[in-house]
């Protein structure tokens, strides 16, 4: 009985680790809401750990095909993602008419945007540490990387 409950314990705790490192960078969040008749709804939550990860299984000549394209833009996007970090909980952008409401912020170190309008309601959440870990693996391709096909 106690090695039952020592194995149990111990996959437990195994679990709470792997649950904790998955979701160390936090969550990506797209929500899509559609307000006509028959519309859709669509709600995606996932760890941004996972991102990477999917970033990793992209083919070598696509990683440098983005890498070649973006190169001069990648340490001026992930300065401006780690910099955002730093600062407090910001609006950057809100408009809003009488109809459509579109708003881009920070908040709890992640970068949010929300979209509200008569047919549809966008929301996408994305950590600004998943930006930067993003950016710098396009940054670290090397741009012949890919061309053996």
């Amino acid at each position: 009985m106690i090695m039952l409950a020592k194995i149990g314990l111990g996959i437990v705790g195994t679990l709470a680790v792997a649950g904790a490192y998955t979701f160390r960078d936090g969550v990506m969040r797209v929500d899509v809401d559609e307000h006509h008749a028959g519309g859709d709804h669509v709600h995606l939550w996932f760890p941004a750990a996972a991102v990477p990860m999917v970033m990793s299984a992209v083919p070598d000549r696509e990683l440098a095909k983005m890498s070649r394209q973006a190169r001069e833009y990648m340490p001026l996007a992930r300065a401006v993602a780690h910099e955002l970090g730093q600062l407090p909980d910001t609006t950057f952008v809100e408009v809003q008419d009488r109809n459509e409401h579109v708003r881009i912020s920070t908040h709890y170190g992640a970068i949010q945007i929300d979209v509200t309008d008569p047919d549809e309601d966008v929301h996408v959440l994305c950590p600004l540490a998943t930006i930067e870990d993003i950016t710098q693996q396009i940054a670290e391709v090397r741009p012949d990387e890919g061309d053996n096909r």
